[in-house]
């Protein structure tokens, strides 16, 4: 059974219960698993030496969600090849492929975890009550070393942006 935390997160102001370990800058990173379309995966060890920024989200369709996939695209465009950006959601693979149409979004790879919920579980952020995964901020050297981690503390607030891509501009 996995680890359970309490009153580390709230959707809307509710409580809300993450499953899985609270992971802090300088743990090696877990290795997951992930679906990139309905029968192919992906996980951690796909993106090798690439320092990694990954971007949590409850599903794209909702405004900071949108918001927070959009900067990340923008500032994956900037950062270059050694840097891989990833956005993370338990969307299903086909709502995932629909946003990035309408979106425009080209620069980073959207992955889902609708059906292991590996990542969630690794990484501490699946949402117990409504399998979702809560909006977090996880930058990983290319030795899969975290070395910035965010864990909102309410789903419908955004990350600090600033932070996080400074964090990966350190590590270039």
């Amino acid at each position: 059974m996995s680890e359970e935390r309490t009153g580390v997160a709230t959707v809307g102001g509710n409580p809300i219960t993450l499953i899985g370990p609270e992971l802090k800058a300088g743990d090696k990173a877990p290795e997951f698993t992930v679906n990139k379309d309905l029968m192919e995966e992906a996980s951690l060890s796909d993106y090798g030496d690439k320092i990694k920024l990954i971007s949590v989200v409850p599903s794209l369709d909702t405004k900071v969600c949108d918001a927070q996939t959009r900067r990340f695209n923008e500032a994956a465009a900037e950062l270059g090849d050694q840097v891989a950006v990833l956005t993370i959601s338990v969307d299903l693979p086909f709502a995932q492929s629909r946003f990035c149409t309408v979106a425009g979004i080209e620069n980073l790879d959207t992955l889902s975890d609708y059906k292991l919920h590996s990542f969630g579980k690794s990484y501490g952020v699946l949402i117990k009550e409504l399998q979702l995964d809560m909006r977090s901020i996880f930058i990983l050297d290319k030795n899969n070393t975290i070395r910035y981690v965010q864990y909102l503390k309410e789903m419908t607030e955004h990350p600090d942006y600033d932070a996080a891509l400074s964090a990966v501009k350190t590590l270039l």
